[in-house]
């Protein structure tokens, strides 16, 4: 089996920003992968770097996925210790493959990965500052969240869909409701140095009224988004110790693994991080410092299946926990699901309140969600999704030969 072309599409309009590769073989196989950068501001360059590796696999057997990764790693001059533009496209293409393999053999990719583990994948709800099904299915849209009643409300809409775990980032709307600014603008000196007094009292009672929506046995992760600087996070982490959280995440920006210890020492939480690190590399001292309960490479940007599951492996000699981050299309949700499925680490599945929006649900030929808090693994061949008739032909495409 070769591979002869491959479709890079950049999703438009209402389906979405989503960039996806679709890799075609001469044996009239096609695989499917993304690149996880669409919901950030590097669409244009993560569509570019496809389209850049997508040249150099013409006439590779799909197959053959470690040969193609360390192809793109080694041969490329910027694969290696590239950055999370150069993983993203990575990961397109090897989860693509993977794809492929599975549709050939006709099975499920978690049984190429050595066959499952966890026969459900327990999830939460993620993000649940911008709201859930409710506020989002009435508005078709993310609406942020300000004052704490707003965030008790939104964790009972989560829990009356069966969800016993939510996230919710506390600082990430500014505190005063009439500005509506850039959110990482607004941040400021509000929360970087050390928080003021009625900043840090507001981020508190945020996640106090989810407590109290959600009762003793919801487990509540924090997300910070890497807003603040180690110092901020540390004060606040001590701060919500009374709410038994479940973990913090991105406390601060992951550039320095060490600032992680000293916000784990002074703020007394569990911490995770991962989404904008790529490649085992990046996750190294992470892991050997020990300063992370869980890991959250993110397939679609790390560098696929290939990368992510060795990325797993590694965390389990440290006995660290591992949650996907899932921030993208259905491509990359049905992907993280075959990984999740084969690791004896995993902790739990990001639900993203993105997937509740009609831009994602058409973006996919089958709508894969939770029940009750929960996913059973697709058992399609492959990795159990590919794009919608819709998505495609509202994409722009170019393609490669």
């Amino acid at each position: 089996m070769k591979i002869t072309s491959i479709d890079c599409f950049k999703g438009t309009g209402a389906l979405g920003g989503f960039i996806t590769v679709r890799v075609n073989t001469d044996e009239g196989i096609s695989g499917y992968g993304e690149a996880g950068l669409a919901y950030g501001n590097c669409t244009e360059a993560a569509f570019g770097q496809c389209q850049d590796f997508a040249k150099l696999v013409i006439g590779y057997d799909p197959f053959d996925t470690e040969k193609i990764w360390e192809h793109l790693h080694r041969h490329t001059f910027w694969g290696m210790n590239g950055g999370i533009v150069v993983s993203s496209a990575m990961a397109a293409i090897d989860t693509a493959c993977w794809d492929i393999k599975g549709k050939a053999l006709n099975m499920p990719v978690y049984k190429l990965l050595g066959g499952k583990t966890n026969d459900k994948l327990r999830a939460y709800a993620s993000q649940l500052q911008f709201g859930w099904r409710t506020l989002i299915e009435k508005n078709d849209a993310l609406t942020l969240l300000y004052d704490p009643q707003d965030y008790y409300d939104v964790v009972k809409d989560a829990v009356k869909d069966g969800y016993d775990a939510v996230k919710i980032d506390p600082v990430f709307a500014p505190l005063d409701p009439k500005d509506q600014k850039s959110v990482f603008a607004t941040q400021g000196n509000q929360v970087r140095g050390c928080y003021r007094e009625h900043d840090l009292k507001r981020s508190v009672e945020r996640i106090a009224a989810a407590r109290e929506a959600g009762g003793d046995d919801l487990d509540i992760i924090v997300e910070i988004h890497s807003l603040l600087d180690a110092n901020t996070s540390a004060e606040l982490a001590h701060a919500l110790q009374p709410y038994r959280i479940m973990y913090m995440e991105e406390p601060t920006k992951p550039d320095n693994a060490s600032l992680f210890r000293h916000v784990k020492e002074k703020g007394g939480l569990p911490l995770a991080t991962g989404e904008r690190s790529s490649t085992r590399w990046q996750f190294r001292q992470f892991m050997e410092d020990r300063t992370l309960n869980v890991i959250q490479p993110d397939l679609a940007n790390t560098g696929g299946i290939t990368e992510t599951k060795k990325i797993c492996d590694m965390a389990q000699v440290y006995d660290i926990g591992v949650q996907i981050h899932v921030c993208g299309g259905p491509i990359a949700t049905a992907a993280a699901l075959q990984v999740e499925a084969a690791i004896p680490n995993f902790v739990i599945h990001e639900e993203h309140n993105a997937n509740l929006t009609s831009a994602w649900k058409k973006a996919g030929k089958y709508f894969l969600t939770p029940v009750n808090g929960a996913y059973e693994v697709p058992e399609t061949p492959g990795i159990g999704q590919e794009m919608s008739e819709e998505a495609i032909a509202n994409a722009v495409c170019v393609t490669i030969k």
